[in-house]
């Protein structure tokens, strides 16, 4: 059996995400905590928090997963929103030890020009200090696999790698693998032999312990486009098969499942959880 769930929306109050995550069938879920398109979000009530744990406990699903905010850009040689982006990793990292969320997933940005190497070393530079910042936990944050775009930083399992050799608290960093991104990247995951490879050089570069959540999702653009399109499980170009053999995997097969899938006429959130358990035989 797979452990598969969506992104759910929070509005009117965060505690109502669960009983969203529940109506779509989700065994598993993943939230913003807050607005994702601005810089500054309220404190938390501590009441509302509550509430997101009683929730989140009483409904036998989980792990819930959290998802930074779109604007802040670790990579980013620009003062300014280098500096805030440090200050929005910090407090999410609060945020989601108030709410009693194990898994924080970011982007890691795009380097503007100023080269890989450099936006690595930006990378590595804005985590230590927004874990430093934010204080012990048991928070991890994970680092997502971006699709390839343009000066875009965290493409490949070697640049994943290099930024979590700089990291100082390793044991507080993991990896949230993004089918639809890698499969832009260059990845090809519509096989068998495609998916195993991809597994295994990120067992030798990290190491099969540090993945911890996948995001599942199709992908409009072709093998290496760098296009971050998602699509419907099974309509895009890794297609059923390609599903078939990622839900088959034993790297996979454990792991918490989210879709960001589209909603539209052709299907919802509910279908594509229903599709992936098909695909996955479960």
């Amino acid at each position: 059996m797979v452990l598969v769930g969506c992104h759910v929306s929070i509005a009117g109050s965060i505690d109502r995400a669960v009983g969203r995550a529940l109506d779509a069938g989700c065994d598993t879920f993943q939230i913003f905590s807050r607005n994702p398109r601005g810089w500054k979000a309220k404190d938390l009530d501590p009441g509302v928090a509550g509430a997101f744990r009683a929730a989140v406990s009483s409904s036998g699903i989980g792990p819930a997963v959290d998802h930074m905010p779109y604007l802040p850009n670790p990579a980013s040689p620009d003062a300014g929103i280098y500096e805030k982006s440090v200050a929005a990793l910090a407090e999410e990292l609060r945020r989601c030890a108030i709410l009693g969320i194990p898994y924080l997933v970011t982007h890691l940005g795009h380097h503007r020009g100023a080269g890989t190497a450099a936006g690595q070393e930006r990378v590595v530079a804005a985590i230590n200090r927004a874990f430093a910042d934010a204080g012990e936990s048991d928070v991890m944050l994970l680092l997502e696999n971006t699709a390839g775009e343009k000066n875009s930083v965290g493409t490949t399992v070697d640049d994943l790698s290099r930024i979590v050799e700089g990291i100082d608290a390793k044991e507080r960093v993991g990896i949230c693998f993004d089918t639809c991104h890698a499969f832009a990247a260059g990845y090809d995951l519509r096989t068998e032999d495609g998916v195993d490879a991809v597994f295994a050089e990120l067992d030798d570069a990290i190491g099969l312990a540090s993945l911890r959540v996948v995001h599942l999702n199709d992908c409009k653009g072709d093998l290496g486009s760098g296009l971050d399109r998602h699509e419907h499980i099974g309509l895009g170009s890794i297609g059923e098969e390609g599903f078939r053999h990622i839900l088959r995997h034993s790297a996979v097969r454990s792991l918490p499942l989210i879709c960001e899938t589209p909603v539209d006429e052709r299907r919802g959130d509910a279908g594509n959880i229903a599709k992936v358990r098909e695909l996955a035989g479960a």
